[in-house]
């Protein structure tokens, strides 16, 4: 006989509900709709996936009241359609806004280049006039420096003969003797600000660019701070839904127990999950977030998995059906008693595409059974894995154990539902102060 052990959950709630089960509406799915092609086809395939859903989940409330299978169906809706769409709206809010600040750093550190550009020339005016021609005293120097014997005073004279830069650059051009100096010339004319130009031309050039820059930096600024709010009310909508969806999933937790059929339960129960991980994931980033002295910006990557800060480490996407996990061997069906543990840890991980052998024993000795039927088992926490406590164990019966399944990973923390002694369906959160006590079984 396998028999549930008592937990004591840090952050615990009658909660949540299967991440493989999408959301579904109790009103008619909502037409797919995109603005580009390949969007177009991931929001049909979406579509098809929520349509899909919702019949299944609508099968296994049969037989339930009508208030209490709409709320359901609203929750789940709530948790994997209306939020994950906020969540997009946000993410895209997000990238926009940080393109727009971007955009206007950049044109502000041009505009003040230019400023400087403008100070420094005034600052040379100021020792040798407007009329001051840079390009002719440059290329008569360097004719000075590099040329030599006869053809050094043939440029001279073409230098001090030349009575501007375009007369001596014209003059350069006939000498291929010169060619190198010349490219040089020719090159430096080709600028918008260059010093072909006296000193004063320069000055109105450079007054007429800080002008151009000034309003591409004010337009910039201004589209950023647009972008910037636009993000802060995507964000605020995000926290509104996520605030509603913590409302209904309470006053959905007291209302399961009137459920008669088990797979309303089941359905009600992978719901709440669902829920109950994205709350959690929520918490997680903003600690992560208040950690780093960072400001949380509502992130969450696709799947509910969580979006921490760079230096924290990446929980694990709260997704079925994870690479190397579960069996076939083994698996005839669930053959553990109803109503513990080792029930609905197998229930669970069904749910979640993970197949589990019927006869790993109770709860605490599935990491020993678990190799014989080719299962993985470890210390290293993943999603979807039976998390079996060892008799004694963080308060696992000190005869049968116990199992869990794993949730969601934060770091050196894990989410995980699971079934207790009296039967009561619980999801908490479990910080790993020793992960080498824990067995995951894969």
């Amino acid at each position: 006989m396998t028999k549930a052990k008592t937990m004591r959950p840090v952050l615990a709630a009658c909660a949540a509900s299967a991440i493989c089960v999408a959301g579904l509406l109790a009103s008619p799915v909502q037409p797919a709709r995109a603005n580009t092609y390949s969007n177009l086809v991931n929001a049909q395939s979406q579509h098809a996936a929520s349509v899909q859903r919702e019949a299944h989940l609508k099968q296994q409330l049969a037989g339930a009241s009508t208030e209490l299978a709409d709320k359901i169906m609203e929750l789940d809706d709530l948790t994997n359609n209306k939020i994950v769409a906020a969540q997009d709206k946000v993410t895209q809010a997000n990238a926009d806004a940080a393109t727009a600040q971007e955009e206007a750093d950049a044109a502000a550190s041009r505009l003040e280049a230019a400023q400087k550009d403008k100070e420094d020339l005034e600052a040379q005016i100021e020792k040798t006039g407007k009329d001051y021609d840079d390009a002719h005293a440059a290329v008569a120097q360097l004719a000075r420096e590099e040329q030599h014997g006869s053809d050094a005073s043939e440029i001279m004279s073409v230098v001090t003969g030349a009575s501007s830069t375009k007369d001596f650059v014209n003059s350069m051009q006939s000498r291929d003797a010169l060619s190198r100096n010349e490219a040089n010339a020719a090159s430096s004319a080709a600028t918008e600000l260059n010093t072909s130009m006296n000193r004063s031309e320069r000055l109105d050039a450079i007054e007429k660019q800080i002008a151009t820059l000034k309003t591409q930096a004010d337009n910039k600024a201004a589209a950023a701070q647009s972008a910037a709010e636009t993000a802060q009310n995507e964000r605020d909508a995000l926290e509104q839904l996520r605030q509603e969806g913590e409302a209904r999933r309470n006053e959905l937790t007291g209302m399961v127990s009137s459920l008669k059929s088990q797979s309303a339960k089941q359905a009600a129960q992978t719901v709440l999950i669902a829920s109950q991980v994205d709350s959690y994931n929520q918490q997680y980033i903003k600690e992560q977030a208040t950690a780093n002295g960072q400001v949380s910006s509502g992130q969450q990557s696709t799947g509910g998995s969580a979006a921490p800060a760079p230096s924290a480490p990446a929980p694990s996407a709260p997704s079925g059906g994870s690479t190397g996990q579960g069996t076939s061997n083994g698996d005839v069906g669930n053959r553990y008693v109803a109503g513990q543990c080792t029930w609905y840890a197998y229930n669970r991980r069904k749910e979640m595409g993970i197949g589990t052998p019927s006869f790993l024993h109770n709860g605490g000795q599935w990491y020993i059974y678990a190799p014989q039927y080719g299962l993985r088992v470890d210390h290293s926490p993943q999603v979807g894995a039976a998390l079996s406590f060892p008799p004694g164990v963080a308060g696992a019966d000190g005869y049968y154990g116990h199992v869990a399944v794993v949730e969601a990973v934060y770091g050196n923390s894990i989410l995980i539902s699971e079934m207790n002694v009296k039967g009561e369906f619980i999801v908490s959160q479990r910080v790993l102060y020793n992960p080498g006590q824990y067995w995951y079984v894969h």
